[in-house]
């Protein structure tokens, strides 16, 4: 993966607010408006790869459940931030956040 989309996937999952999130395709759609390229799958190698130091835990997937191997992790850190979680362990569909809002 190179390091300019690396770089811009990080530069969006930054800018998401505490107490909201964002899906892999969301970030692939914003990323992919300048880049012209990558998707979802793009998106989590590059967090996964490079993600430690920007809110990872912000990122969901499309039914709003964070990254299975870190997905406790994940929801206790949503929750203090004030994220609604639902019964399921989902975030609730208000919580989502598109870039530029």
């Amino acid at each position: 993966m190179d390091e300019e989309y690396v770089e811009a996937v990080l530069d969006v999952v930054e800018q998401i607010p505490a107490g909201r999130v964002m899906t892999y395709g969301d970030i692939a759609e914003v990323v992919g408006r300048v880049l012209e390229r990558g998707g979802p799958r793009q998106v989590g190698t590059a967090l996964r790869d490079a993600g430690g130091a920007v809110p990872w835990w912000r990122v969901v997937n499309a039914q709003g459940l964070p990254p299975v191997h870190k997905r406790q992790t994940a929801l206790d850190r949503l929750r203090a931030e004030g994220t609604t979680i639902t019964a399921a362990g989902r975030v609730a569909p208000g919580c989502r956040w598109r870039s530029g809002e």
